[in-house]
């Protein structure tokens, strides 16, 4: 490459474009090739080790009783809760890494803790009707080292206005 430069010839102190084009194209092409090898080599390491992992120690299946709930009638600033049940039907431990409401009205509860197979869990939902009137419905997130890895759990509510 520094031949390449060298054999560039100079017109008045400034290279020609001739020459400023290969030197270019040769430290994008030298570059390319580089990159490419080294993100594909690491994705691939990364791939292999995660498909060594789940081949040697399973997976969790997280397998919920239900996954919505009605409350029904409700009065507006009023505090309700649910209790999600769900049990782990895989051969590896069940890891739910977070729960998220569609609102802040809508607050989960769950256990950080690893669930080994055949357990069983909860996740606790508080739904606030504070603020709110007419039909509600919200949605709970559930991401997990399961396959799929989301869940989607739903609650209801017909909050009424309080006299």
């Amino acid at each position: 490459m520094v031949k390449l430069f060298l054999l560039c010839r100079f017109k008045t102190g400034v290279m020609t474009r001739v020459g400023f084009i290969y030197l270019m194209l040769s430290f994008l092409l030298f570059g390319a090739v580089s990159c490419k090898t080294k993100n594909g080599a690491a994705e691939n390491i990364t791939r292999e080790e995660t498909d060594l992992e789940i081949t040697e120690n399973g997976k969790p299946v997280i397998v919920f009783s239900t996954e919505s709930h009605d409350f029904g009638d409700i009065l507006s600033g009023e505090k309700v809760s649910f209790t999600f049940s769900y049990h782990n039907e895989g051969d590896a431990n069940l890891i739910i890494e977070s729960a998220s409401a569609s609102c802040g009205c809508t607050v989960p509860k769950w256990s950080k803790e690893p669930l080994p197979p055949g357990e069983k869990g909860t996740i606790e939902v508080v739904f606030d009707g504070s603020g709110r009137s007419g039909m509600q419905m919200k949605n709970v997130t559930i991401r997990s080292n399961a396959e799929p890895s989301l869940k989607v759990l739903q609650i209801t509510a017909n909050v009424i206005e309080s006299e």
